[in-house]
């Protein structure tokens, strides 16, 4: 893995989360235990921290900073999708981002919520619970909140990232 102090700014990393060796974290970045940072993603704390919540995983390709103000909190079990782009954003807990999705500054969004892929959420937007953020921009559709099905999913990748650890090596080249 990649891991960049910047000044005092250093990334603190549980010994059971799995950063990918081609993944970028760098500066004020928690990553709390079990959870997964996958291939090209970059997770840059320089103007404030940044946090990914137990057990949740952020995908392949993924941009993860903090605002000028806001910090950008993951909560636990949370699966972002691939090549998503979270701006100073809270996460709660149990939430799932759909790859492509992009959420500025100071967007919100709730255990239950969700967000589709490729929706673009404005600055200030806020996901509740029971509902989809979905479109560009992005505007919300009622559904059935189903906290457990992105646990699900969160518990999927902590597996997945464990047989990383296990079983992940180099090829050597020629």
């Amino acid at each position: 893995m990649t891991i960049w102090k910047l000044g005092e700014l250093q990334p603190r990393i549980a010994d059971s989360a799995f950063v990918h060796p081609t993944a970028q974290v760098i500066g004020d970045v928690v990553i709390h235990t079990g959870a997964s940072v996958w291939p090209g993603a970059v997770l840059r704390g320089d103007f404030g921290r940044i946090e990914v919540g137990s057990g949740s995983s952020v995908q392949d390709n993924t941009v993860v900073h903090p605002g000028p103000t806001n910090p950008t909190i993951i909560g636990e079990d949370c699966v972002v999708g691939h090549a998503a782009h979270l701006e100073g954003v809270v996460i709660e807990a149990a939430v799932l981002i759909g790859s492509g999705a992009i959420l500025l500054q100071g967007v919100r969004v709730c255990s239950g919520g969700s967000v589709a892929a490729g929706a673009l959420l404005p600055k200030g937007f806020e996901v509740p619970p029971e509902t989809r953020a979905q479109g560009t921009p992005a505007r919300l559709v009622p559904v059935a909140g189903d906290c457990d099905a992105v646990r699900a999913g969160a518990e999927h990748y902590r597996r997945l990232a464990a047989r990383y650890l296990k079983e992940m090596s180099a090829v050597p080249s020629d």
